[in-house]
């Protein structure tokens, strides 16, 4: 949720990435659209409006303007109107709410990108399009500790690691990092930062929105050592939000799917969400 950063926007990140959840298989909708910028069913005709919220934060926008192409995000959405067949002058931007962005009933967008992750339960009143982004698992140290500087997940081996309970950070500590001693695991993720804070853990593991936000928010001078990919368990991914029944779905699924077999979404990712971003990849 997730986003420099004030506290409230930042917290929306947190509500879809946390516990394990099964990833929601959307039914493409029946209603037949030719995915040709005239065909398609639009809010407004001749424009694609794209629905997220405000204040719209790093690194998953740029500067509060969805508008300006920059971030992962909203580069993801450019992307995906361009290969539905609009430039950039035919791209609005509407203001939504995280929450009402997946709450039953009529949209004013055609799709809303907003770091939602697909789950069974919002998916019975949206449509979700195919994944655009698999979320991946984030080392948070403070700086100057012992293991601020990793650069690989073998060096981490050693590390006391806090964690929450049932997440699937927890499963990715157990099958990939694999520390020499059990992490500390707490039932709530505030205890498992404030562990962070009090220097009583060396690393906490959260996904990686949520390391943005407790590096921007919640412990100063922490930084994000590193982001990893897990293994085991159904990765959670984040969807474009399109009304429940939407004709536009087939076509942006289709949108989607080109972007990730040209590798255009993988390089927007390592554009917006890697170094840049202060995460590089660790192995």
């Amino acid at each position: 949720m997730a986003r420099p950063l004030m506290l409230l926007a930042l917290a929306v990140a947190l509500v879809g990435c946390a516990p394990v959840d099964d990833t929601a298989t959307t039914a493409a909708p029946t209603t037949s659209t030719a995915c040709t910028k005239e065909q398609l069913a639009l809010v407004t005709p001749g424009k694609l409006t794209i629905g997220t919220d405000k204040p719209a934060y790093e690194p998953w926008f740029k500067d509060d303007d969805p508008a300006n192409g920059q971030g992962f995000e909203s580069a993801v959405a450019f992307a995906v109107a361009g290969e539905l067949g609009f430039d950039r002058t035919e791209v609005q931007w509407n203001t939504v709410k995280f929450d009402t962005a997946f709450a039953p009933g009529e949209k004013q967008f055609d799709f809303d990108v907003n770091q939602v992750s697909i789950t069974p339960d919002r998916a019975k009143a949206v449509d979700f399009s195919k994944g655009y982004y698999t979320v991946k698992q984030a080392i948070v140290a403070v700086e100057g500790g012992k293991y601020a500087g990793a650069k690989g997940l073998a060096e981490l081996k050693d590390a006391k690691i806090g964690v929450q309970v049932g997440t699937t950070s927890l499963e990715a500590v157990k099958n990939v990092i694999k520390p020499s001693s059990d992490p500390n695991v707490y039932n709530e993720q505030i205890d498992a930062v404030n562990a962070l804070k009090n220097k009583q853990v060396d690393a906490l593991v959260v996904d990686l929105p949520t390391a943005f936000y407790v590096t921007a928010a919640q412990v100063e001078k922490s930084k994000i050592v590193g982001q990893f990919s897990s293994t085991g368990g159904t990765p959670e991914e984040f969807g474009l939000v399109m009304e429940k029944g939407s004709a536009l779905k087939p076509c942006v699924d289709k949108a989607v799917d080109a972007l990730k077999t040209k590798g255009e979404l993988a390089r927007i990712e390592q554009a917006w969400l890697g170094s840049a971003a202060g995460a590089p990849e660790l192995r």
